[in-house]
């Protein structure tokens, strides 16, 4: 037995073990590429529910010299 807990795709019927998850929309890609263009410290979040991105998080940290 596992001692990893059960998810909610656990328990999901309309996908199919092994199968690939629903494709990104194009929209969704721009958005991603958006957030990573210029990043040079940070980071990029993408925040999926029943395998479709709904939510970008970017958080930049800007450095400072000495």
């Amino acid at each position: 037995m596992s001692d990893i807990p059960k998810t909610r795709d656990d328990h999901r019927t309309d996908l199919q073990a092994g199968s690939p998850a629903p494709a990104a929309s194009d929209t969704t890609l721009h958005r991603l590429s958006d957030a990573l263009r210029g990043l040079r410290f940070g980071s990029v979040v993408a925040i999926v529910q029943d395998g479709v991105v709904v939510q970008i998080e970017r958080t930049e940290k800007t450095r400072f010299g000495r």
